[in-house]
């Protein structure tokens, strides 16, 4: 029959384990949260950079478009310049 002592330490010792067992499978759960908030972050981040590469493109091609209208506006002025000093 074992002592009070060592009844005691066996105790101690399995508590120990069960406790490190614990904070091991704390520690895997928090690493696995931190990784999948970190894989949503990662996401959400490339959704914005989408977001802003297509209303970029967007404001390029109206700014082109502006760019052509004026450009044909301005050909118009010239072109209405020059009837009208042929005439004086």
């Amino acid at each position: 029959m074992k002592s009070f002592g060592e009844l005691s330490r066996e105790q101690l010792r399995r508590e120990n384990s069960l406790l490190s067992r614990l904070m091991g499978e704390a520690k895997v759960e928090d690493l696995t949260r931190f990784e999948s908030d970190l894989a949503q972050q990662q996401s959400q981040v490339l959704f914005e950079i989408s977001t802003e590469i297509e209303d970029t493109e967007a404001a390029l091609k109206q700014a082109e478009q502006l760019t052509q209208r004026l450009k044909k506006h301005l050909e118009q002025l010239k072109s209405l310049q020059r009837v009208l000093s042929k005439q004086h």
